[in-house]
């Protein structure tokens, strides 16, 4: 280890220590214990150029414990990613380009938006996912244009979350040699040490996945480190964890200590650390020039590999430019939007139908258009109806496979569509019943977070699953997600709101969106048209100027309010009938768009959705009538359990006739 390495490490110390200080808020005990290894992964062994951050075939990094975020944001300012010495100043402050854990989107360098532990580890298999499978579509003998690793750091915490286990375990299945994960071993978590919690043989438990395990007894020891690295590297047949035994908040009176995790070290202990490690400027966020010139001539040795891989580029696409432009329509972000005029693409049969089968149909409609649609279930695609015809199964023998079988994992699913997401050149779906939307969600707000267009097809939407029993049926699951900020949930009524519906996801470009879809057959509505992508419209009309109520329903109700419309009019009582798949995309309708949807002078209104109630008094006032479901389900044939809890034109005619009295 020459000086200028020790040196340069110690930099991310010190820079570390002094961002936690000066916002008296933070983790200073993960920087200091990992930055010889995140050094060494940087400086020798990664594919990076700060000049080109979003350089297509660099290696990933993804800090999966995201609490250790001024380890990156250090590694990012001495790299030169942008970030200046004042922003590691600006530690967790409003407005920063340094927030408490690392954000995409939002600091460039940053591949993902990590804070859960755990969440990185799906990210990266996802990453690593992609990378296998755009390799064995583009590349050609002697043209490697996809070759890349995807590398994760993360602690204890990270390993002991579940998600972690089970993204790991797909990742071995699947053998993906260019995974590696970096393990910072310290046996140190907030309550003390790990032995009060976690035992397990990390080491036997990841050979048992199917990864290669190196042991690095020492982690200051670039070398050490370096040589695992490489090992990892060599091994293209299997993942590889690389185990680092580290000491939590290394180089300060606090070395070794839980204390040393989220807290700041103190302004002695900080003097103390830089006396440890010998650095003498006790100005904060003062680094010596020699060693700012170690980093650039790093960093320019980088620019050189990247313009290396732009020569290959070139002469790849002059030899294959039939290549060249599949390349070129993976990753063309608009090619999607060109189906709004498509006729075959809106097409479809006049018979009832479930939704789910629907939307099977659409998905195989917009595999032949976008070649880079991929996506699969969790174990469920027969029933999801997500298998896309004559496209292969995603393995280990045959990466160009489009179906992905992510098991019996929803979390760790959601968590690697992320991943495939934000590799970049990929269109993926994730998909499982709508009741364990709940296993999915954190994955799913962190979507959300990142603006990621990742798309949720839930099946199996309300009570109409039936006899499975209230533990398979959701009640609550819709509001949770409508609660959600910057996540579109769309609940289609037919053929032409599910064609919108999906249309709507696979053009999105900021916000992921959830497909909740029917098991039941569902008739094709006659007046559903496209305007299901402004999120509400009029699907069957009074014949009044103004009429006498207002019924809303999505999905699988908004027939209830037809059927009702037709009763009611044989009474003299003229409505209105709303369907609104989609509560945020109208909500980001013009006002005048929503009052002519929803006239402000109708204050009748009833909304009617076999799933719970909450939200609905937005649209329906103090003056309207809520029918939905105020409690679980029940086991029994569908039709059974529309009728026992009052989802019937009856029940509906009743609820308008209520409301105008």
């Amino acid at each position: 280890m020459s000086n200028i390495d020790i040196m340069s490490v110690n930099a991310i110390r010190v820079l570390s220590a002094d961002g936690v200080q000066k916002a008296n808020s933070g983790h200073p005990g993960l920087p200091l214990g990992a930055a010889p290894m995140a050094y060494e992964l940087w400086a020798k062994h990664m594919k990076h150029n700060p000049a080109n951050p979003k350089w297509p075939n660099r290696d990933r990094f993804i800090l999966s414990g995201g609490h250790g975020s001024m380890l990156l944001y250090s590694l990012l300012h001495l790299f030169g990613y942008g970030l200046t010495s004042e922003d590691l100043a600006q530690f967790r402050q409003d407005g920063s380009l340094t927030p408490g854990h690392p954000e995409y989107g939002h600091t460039v360098g940053v591949e993902a938006t990590t804070g859960p532990l755990g969440a990185g580890m799906a990210t990266a298999v996802g990453m690593a996912m992609a990378e296998a499978h755009l390799a064995a579509i583009f590349n050609k003998e002697g043209y490697p244009v996809v070759d890349h690793y995807t590398f994760v750091l993360g602690g204890d915490g990270c390993i002991m979350e579940g998600i972690t286990s089970e993204a790991m375990s797909l990742a071995g299945t699947l053998g993906l040699g260019k995974l590696i994960v970096l393990y910072d071993s310290n046996k140190i978590t907030i309550e003390g040490d790990t032995d009060i919690a976690f035992t397990e043989d990390v080491k036997k438990k990841f050979e048992a996945f199917g990864f290669q395990t190196l042991v690095v007894e020492d982690g200051n020891n670039l070398d050490e480190i370096g040589a695992a690295i490489e090992a990892a590297k060599a091994d293209l047949s299997r993942p590889s964890m690389i185990t680092i035994k580290t000491k939590i908040g290394y180089g300060s009176p606090k070395e070794g200590m839980a204390s040393a995790h989220g807290e700041p070290l103190g302004v002695e202990n900080v003097k103390a650390l830089r006396e440890k490690l010998g650095w003498t400027s006790e100005t904060a966020f003062e680094v010596p020039e020699e060693i700012y010139e170690n980093y650039k001539a790093i960093a320019k040795k980088n620019a050189l590999v990247e313009e290396e891989w732009n020569r290959l580029f070139y002469s790849y696409s002059k030899e294959y430019p039939e290549m060249k432009a599949l390349w070129d329509k993976y990753h063309d972000k608009n090619a999607a939007k060109d189906l709004i005029n498509d006729e075959d693409f809106w097409a479809y049969d006049d018979k009832p139908d479930a939704t789910r089968n629907l939307s099977g149909q659409v998905i195989n409609r917009i595999k032949n258009r976008l070649p880079n649609l991929i996506g699969g279930s969790a174990d469920l695609a027969p029933s999801t109806k997500t298998l896309m015809k004559d496209e292969g199964s995603f393995s280990r023998n045959n990466y160009s496979g489009r179906n992905l079988h992510f098991g019996v994992r929803e979390l760790a699913m959601a968590g690697i569509g992320n991943g495939l997401a934000l590799h970049g050149g990929l269109k993926p779906y994730v998909s499982t019943f709508f009741v364990f939307s709940d296993y999915v969600k954190p994955m799913a707000r962190l979507s959300a977070l990142m603006g990621m267009p990742l798309t949720y097809v839930f099946t199996h939407d309300s009570i109409g699953v039936g006899e499975d029993g209230p533990t398979h049926e959701p009640i609550e699951q819709l509001a949770m997600l409508r609660a959600m900020p910057n996540f579109t949930v769309y609940r289609p009524a037919d053929a032409t709101e599910c064609i919108a519906a999906w249309y709507y996801a696979i053009t999105s470009e900021n916000t992921p969106t959830a497909l909740v879809l029917s098991r039941q057959n569902l008739p094709q509505l006659k007046g559903s048209s496209k305007e299901a992508l402004k999120g509400a419209y009029i699907v069957s009309d009074s014949k009044k100027d103004v009429p006498d109520a207002i019924i809303i329903g999505t999905g699988s109700e908004v027939q209830l309010g037809i059927g009702a419309q037709e009763e009611l009019l044989k009474e003299g009582i003229d409505v209105r009938v709303v369907s609104m798949p989609s509560m945020d995309v109208f909500e980001a309708q013009s006002d005048e768009y929503k009052e002519s949807i929803l006239p402000k002078n109708v204050r009748a209104r009833v909304a009617v959705e076999a799933l719970s109630g909450f939200g609905w008094e937005k649209y329906v006032g103090l003056d309207g009538a809520i029918i939905a479901m105020n409690s679980f389900g029940a086991s029994a044939p569908a039709n059974v359990l529309f009728e026992k809890f009052g989802f019937t034109v009856d029940n509906v005619v009743k609820a308008v006739k209520t409301t105008l009295s």
